[in-house]
């Protein structure tokens, strides 16, 4: 819950704006401010105080007790010009919360934790948990000083600086790694999420001994219980209490496999006590090894003082799996660029791309990312190079204009991806419906999207997709319409098009759609000169319905409309 507190009546607009912005997530607390604040305080995980930051600074004072458990503190001022992150950037949440407030009140968001203010992202926000020298090592970073890495294995990580790399040498060591280590002055470790942990359970096994028998199997093993991914068992325990709770204590998800499915997994540990009472051999090994890994801790019995074990378990290695996320751009404008296309864009430690469209983002990623860039006409390598890049580990970004699944990257990407890697598809705005935008209201009925270009596709297959949109009285989008070397291809659609349509029917031309160089226009069927059309230009043909009204297209949502408008002479 958020917290909300204010001291003035401006403060008193503010604050009631962002509370009807965000119903469900925030409290309102009235009264005296110092008693406010401190009930705030103890009750919600984050505080946005509509007063000055000098006040909050001395209310706040003698309540902060540690950085790991205190909550995250915005203040936003009495014009309502600055949303500062004041308490608990990063474990508090305060900075992300910051910009959200600016979102609403069209505050800017202030952020001055060091890493945030040079664009990295700090080892406490890296999503995996961390323990050690944190502040040591991050200022390290932070000052370029080299950091040796040492990485078990390569992970989808955000990127990390040039300074933090194996065999940088230096006196700071960062460590990637599910293992027990100790780390001294100047070192801390990211735990990845890597293991998984077979559970079986006697009915009513107690916590203590489910949570007690891991904690031992794992530490025996040398392996750090800040990497379990997740629990695993057999269907028929999914409501075992003490096996929800042990999940519930690590921190960690809870997944079962069926008896049916687990007794087909070879185990070295068979046993007939589970098969007679749950359907399967193996429990514990069975589902460990149904999570996907490699067995590192056999199955192990707990060892209850004066009675029978209770609980069994085993524990998996899983191997790091890439990430690739295909990314679309928009049509161009920054303002166009989805809030979750930045933040792909962020975490990739590796980025593929056309290079004109690397150019357009280069200045959102973060120091460290790897550009993998090359020219027009090479889709096909590109799409190659990002599932490689990702089947290394990598957090790979492969971006594409528009729509990534429009025309563009995503489908020769998903065409060499298998099913060892993540896939990750980020929507954007495509050409069609930006230059709809601008048009007015084209696409308002039933529509299509056609590509003009035959490099991919014979012309006889998009003289009949051509033609069956014609017939079928759909709105049509022609993408790649003309070029130098294919100028007869758009002339010969318009043609087809013209058999089923009136010369009258409006056509929108869009070039540039949301670029400084836009323009755009509304003729006709008739009218339209091929020649001023090119590669950069998105045409779209209306239907029998669609009209131009103040110099824009609009298509109704219904056929109704077009009697209506035919009854009163049509409108133009």
């Amino acid at each position: 819950m958020i917290g909300l507190i204010s001291a003035t009546a401006a403060g008193t607009v503010a604050r009631d704006r962002l509370a009807a912005a965000w119903p469900g997530r925030t409290a309102v607390y009235e009264g005296p401010v110092r008693e406010a604040v401190q009930r705030a305080f103890a009750e919600c995980e984050q505080l946005v105080c509509f007063l000055a930051t000098g006040a909050v600074v001395r209310l706040l004072a003698p309540l902060l007790s540690d950085k790991s458990s205190d909550p995250g503190v915005v203040c936003v001022d009495e014009a309502g010009r600055h949303a500062v992150a004041l308490l608990g950037g990063h474990g508090g949440g305060a900075n992300a919360l910051a910009g959200a407030v600016g979102e609403v009140l069209g505050a800017a968001p202030v952020v001055t934790t060091a890493t945030d203010a040079v664009g990295a992202l700090g080892l406490d926000m890296l999503g995996l948990p961390v323990e050690g020298d944190v502040a040591g090592v991050s200022r390290a970073m932070l000052d370029g000083a080299p950091v040796e890495l040492r990485a078990d294995a390569v992970r989808p990580l955000p990127p990390l600086p040039p300074n933090v790399s194996p065999g940088a040498g230096g006196p700071a060591v960062l460590h990637v790694t599910d293992r027990i280590v100790e780390p001294g002055s100047l070192a801390a470790v990211l735990r990845p999420a890597s293991l998984a942990v077979g559970v079986g359970a006697s009915r009513s096994a107690p916590v203590e001994e489910v949570v007690g028998l891991i904690r031992d199997a794992l530490d025996e093993a040398g392996l750090s219980p800040l990497s379990i991914a997740e629990l695993v068992t057999v269907d028929a325990k999914a409501d075992e209490p003490g096996i929800v709770a042990a999940a519930a204590r690590f921190g960690v998800p809870l997944r079962t496999y069926a008896a049916e499915e687990l007794a087909r997994i070879e185990v070295p540990n068979p046993s007939g006590a589970p098969l007679a009472a749950v359907g399967t051999p193996s429990v514990a090994e069975a589902a460990a090894l149904a999570a996907g890994g490699e067995l590192l801790v056999p199955k192990r019995k707990s060892a209850p003082k004066g009675r029978a074990a209770m609980v069994t378990c085993a524990v998996v290695r899983r191997a790091p799996r890439g990430r690739l996320a295909v990314v679309g751009l928009g049509p161009g404008a920054r303002d166009l660029l989805t809030p979750r296309a930045r933040e792909e864009l962020r975490r990739a430690s590796v980025l593929v791309g056309l290079d004109q469209y690397v150019d357009q983002i280069r200045d959102l990623l973060r120091p460290g990312t790897t550009v993998l860039e090359s020219g027009l006409g090479a889709e096909e390598e590109r799409a190659r190079t990002a599932v490689a890049e990702a089947r290394k580990g990598h957090a790979v970004a492969l971006i594409g204009s528009g729509d990534a699944g429009v025309y563009a990257m995503a489908s020769p990407a998903l065409a060499e991806a298998g099913a060892d890697i993540d896939v990750v598809g980020v929507p954007g705005v495509t050409a069609a419906l930006a230059a709809a935008a601008i048009l007015g209201a084209p696409l308002g009925h039933d529509h299509v999207s056609i590509s003009l270009s035959d490099l991919h596709t014979p012309w006889e297959v998009i003289e009949r997709r051509v033609r069956a949109a014609a017939e079928a009285d759909l709105i049509v989008t022609f993408y790649n319409p003309r070029s130098r070397g294919r100028d007869w291809q758009l002339p010969k659609a318009l043609s087809i098009l013209s058999e089923h349509r009136e010369p009258a029917t409006p056509v929108g031309v869009v070039r540039n759609a949301s670029r400084p160089d836009e323009s755009s226009r509304v003729t006709s069927l008739a009218a339209l000169d091929p020649a001023k059309v090119d590669m950069m230009t998105v045409v779209t043909v209306g239907n029998t319905a669609t009209r131009e009204i103040a110099g824009r297209m609009v298509t109704p949502r219904g056929y109704r409309w077009q009697s209506a408008a035919s009854a009163r002479g049509g409108a133009k």
